[in-house]
């Protein structure tokens, strides 16, 4: 997400951000899998001065953990947090999805 972000005008999300919160539910244990679990990601809400990442840990039905983390743009050579520009906006909301799977905020 932040990766693509610099090819998509939102190049200042992949220098300088910060996780405000975290929160998680964890809904069944987790023990190894050799070929990997799957994580989804997607933004649940954009504001003018942060944005929601959700995520889900799953492996076909089964859900082992539900997340949300606020972040924050900050401006490095400033030292404090920053609004989103409109093309971060725009690149978020590409993202975006209102349907909540389950973790609460």
């Amino acid at each position: 997400l932040f990766t693509l972000g610099a090819e998509s005008g939102a190049k200042a999300l992949s220098e300088g951000v910060l996780v405000a919160r975290h929160e998680i539910d964890y809904t069944r244990p987790l023990v190894y899998h050799p070929r990997g679990v799957d994580i989804d990601l997607w933004v649940g809400q954009v504001k003018a001065v942060s944005f929601e990442i959700r995520y889900e840990v799953h492996d076909d039905n089964v859900v082992f953990a539900r997340a949300a983390s606020v972040i924050v743009p900050y401006d490095l050579a400033a030292e404090r947090p920053r609004r989103l520009s409109e093309e971060e906006r725009a690149y978020l909301e590409k993202y975006l999805e209102t349907e909540t799977r389950g973790v609460s905020r």
